[in-house]
């Protein structure tokens, strides 16, 4: 790339990079789509659910991450509520239910106690909530009722 033009041949050969201001960046993700809220993933839901450590005796572990749509770029400091029918109680009862903010890259995790299927599923509920970008309820369901882990993963757009 010689000077300052950038023709489309220069921007293939640089890899998908843009030539800004004599350096090469590398693009970013366009056209990320925003995930859309689950049906039934609100059942239960309690708005304001205290940020925890640690929902019950834990042994389970709910994970997941948060990106904004667009650019997918990862967004931290983000409130993600979570809760379950688990070995310690039902979806419905408040100690089942806690809350956890996302880390600098925009992932979550929280340790809860295992989840037991409720309805023939075993499955959680997670939720975005609060009030940057549009909220979202997931309804993720297990492959096994064996399982220790359960991953979700949010892409939110602004409200």
């Amino acid at each position: 790339m010689t000077g300052s033009l950038l023709t489309r041949r220069s921007l293939i050969a640089a890899g998908g990079a843009v030539l800004a201001s004599g350096l090469i960046v590398p693009a970013r993700a366009s056209g990320v789509a925003p995930t859309p809220s689950m049906r039934g993933g609100s059942n239960n839901y309690r708005p304001g659910a205290p940020i925890v450590d640690r929902i019950g005796g834990g042994g389970f572990w709910m994970t997941g991450t948060v990106r904004r749509a667009g650019d997918g770029a990862p967004l931290p400091s983000q409130r993600i509520q979570i809760w379950a029918h688990t070995t310690e109680g039902h979806e419905r009862d408040e100690r089942s239910h806690g809350a956890t903010l996302t880390d600098a890259n925009g992932e979550f995790r929280l340790e809860m106690p295992q989840i037991v299927p409720a309805f023939g599923q075993p499955h959680g509920h997670l939720a975005y909530d609060s009030g940057e970008f549009e909220t979202v309820f997931l309804r993720p369901v297990m492959s096994s009722a064996r399982d220790k882990t359960l991953a979700a993963h949010f892409v939110l757009q602004p409200a």
